[in-house]
């Protein structure tokens, strides 16, 4: 058996067991993929994958255990290109990022401007997406650190610490009536047009739950994934909006007036995520402390051992 065997069975298994586009990825012929496989499992003594014809239809029973070996296998290969690179390279490489809009936005210029301090050789390399794309870019190794609210403590393969708390802010034109009402309820926010985040994104989750529990159905007006762009359309007049509270710190316009809606919609936590027993970096260690307080090297250290799952902010 080999590592070209692993990949392919591996690959074969993240294309829904489609060949050709998994020869495609691997840059390689179908006839070859399918022939290493049916080779390992000769070797093997089992099926991976049950067949109609030539083509694969499910993974076996055995062909699941097989598969979980080969992640491992694979990471720790990954792992030690990791080791080669850090003792290689010291303090050069790329840092990547994967996050979403609002994180990228409002909450890492500061924590990336300051790793470029420190690693002043070091790239960064951002990958933007939704929360289960963000999973996904750590899954297939292509970010080490990931950052989102939404999704991220769903997948088994991830490790996610909090990294701080949020709220949600009511933005309203300067002349708006709910401006100056005392006590806001959700029964207010119902009856006007709402602008806020795409169903995936930015504590959306939270909002949703909250009208529903008081059997509510406010209008959506309309969805972004963009913080600047709910703002814009307030500004525009389509209706209120609802935004992450660091979205409208140091407002660049300043013309908006934001309520806080934690005691309506609930506390929203950012998580950071990391692949499950990868090698980090000395320098993805440090980025993690940049971004809050209460992450610590030693912390992520004890967590991606699988020592510590959370802790208590």
């Amino acid at each position: 058996m080999n590592l070209h065997q692993f990949r392919f069975v591996q690959e074969a298994a993240r294309r829904n067991l489609n060949l050709t586009e998994a020869a495609k990825a691997l840059h390689t012929s179908q006839p070859g993929v399918s022939k290493a496989i049916i080779e390992l499992e000769q070797e093997l003594g089992i099926d991976i994958f049950a067949r109609h014809g030539k083509r694969l239809k499910r993974i076996t029973e055995p062909g699941q255990h097989v598969l979980k070996s080969i992640e491992v296998i694979m990471r720790e290969i990954g792992n030690l290109k990791k080791i080669g690179d850090q003792y290689s390279e010291q303090n050069n490489g790329t840092l990547s990022i994967a996050t979403t809009h609002t994180q990228a936005r409002y909450v890492l210029p500061l924590p990336v401007a300051k790793l470029r301090e420190l690693y002043p050789q070091v790239n960064i390399s951002l990958h933007q997406g939704s929360p289960d794309q963000v999973a996904k870019m750590l899954l297939d190794d292509t970010a080490e650190i990931g950052m989102a609210t939404e999704s991220l403590a769903n997948y088994e393969d991830l490790v996610t610490l909090p990294c701080y708390e949020w709220q949600h802010m009511l933005v309203l034109p300067k002349d708006h009536p709910l401006v100056h009402k005392k006590h806001l309820h959700l029964e207010d926010i119902a009856k006007e047009p709402l602008i806020t985040y795409h169903p995936s994104f930015t504590g959306r989750t939270k909002i949703d739950i909250a009208f529903a529990s008081k059997n509510l159905h406010p209008r959506i007006a309309l969805e972004a994934i963009d913080s600047d762009v709910i703002k814009t359309y307030v500004r525009l007049g389509l209706g209120v909006g609802i935004v992450a509270e660091m979205a409208m710190k140091d407002d660049p316009v300043g013309d908006l007036i934001a309520r806080p809606l934690g005691d309506l919609l609930g506390k929203n936590v950012a998580r950071v995520a990391f692949k499950r027993g990868a090698y980090l970096r000395n320098f993805v260690y440090q980025f993690a402390e940049l971004l809050s307080d209460r992450l610590t090297a030693a912390l992520v250290a004890k967590a991606m051992t699988g020592h510590v799952n959370d802790y208590e902010i």
